[in-house]
């Protein structure tokens, strides 16, 4: 409970650790924004890692002048990249046998079946989306590998995605994140991009239970 609760108090208050962590680390705030952003898209492991509110006190805190905004961006966008990369190999290593793998506290079974019904659905473009989507943005390039994907279109994805959801993040909290309403409510404004982000998921989680529960209806019809 103690180790869940300090958890939901990294996400819900990141604003004051990570200003702790650029006032203690200086220049090395990069290399451990690197090293959040790589394992939490470069491990199937890790999904809880903050990803998207994360990005956008980042920007809050860049326009502050805490740290530099180019460098801040490309620092982000290389981790996303090569954490995605990595995930895809990983991914190709292993194989569809990894389906036959039981749920476990390090394994979500269930977040790699949904990633992998949505990439049947929507293809490459999966890679782009799910930048956005908290967990399915952890098995997206886990998937890909699975799937076979070829390397040169994988890439092609991975970077058009990496640098939307970088952009777009870290942009809005450059420019949002430090307004006098949003400062004095950033712990909501960051739940409610936890919110927003897992919102897509879930919409579509209950649209396949509704589905679901037609289908056997029209079995027991």
């Amino acid at each position: 409970m103690d180790l869940l609760a300090q958890a939901l108090d990294l996400v819900l208050h990141l604003d004051r650790h990570l200003a702790a962590l650029v006032a203690q680390y200086g220049p090395w705030i990069y290399a451990i924004l690197f090293a959040i952003v790589f394992a939490e898209t470069g491990f199937v492991v890790t999904p809880f890692l903050p990803g998207d509110s994360l990005l956008f006190v980042a920007g809050a805190l860049a326009a502050a002048g805490g740290m530099d905004l180019g460098a801040l961006i490309v620092t982000l966008t290389l981790a996303a990249v090569l954490g995605n990369t990595l995930n895809y190999h990983i991914g190709r290593f292993l194989g569809p046998r990894v389906f036959h793998w039981e749920q476990s506290r390090f394994f979500n079974k269930e977040a790699l079946l949904k990633t992998h019904a949505f990439y049947e659905r929507h293809g490459g473009k999966t890679l782009v989306l799910s930048r956005f989507l908290p967990l399915i943005r952890t098995f997206a390039p886990f998937v890909a590998g699975i799937a076979a994907m070829s390397y040169a279109r994988f890439t092609l994805y991975n970077l058009t995605g990496a640098l939307a959801w970088v952009l777009t993040l870290t942009l809005a909290g450059y420019q949002f994140g430090n307004l006098p309403w949003i400062q004095r409510n950033l712990s909501a404004v960051i739940l409610g991009i936890i919110v927003v982000s897992l919102l897509p998921a879930a919409i579509a989680y209950l649209r396949e239970r509704r589905l679901a529960a037609a289908r056997r209806h029209q079995i027991l019809m």
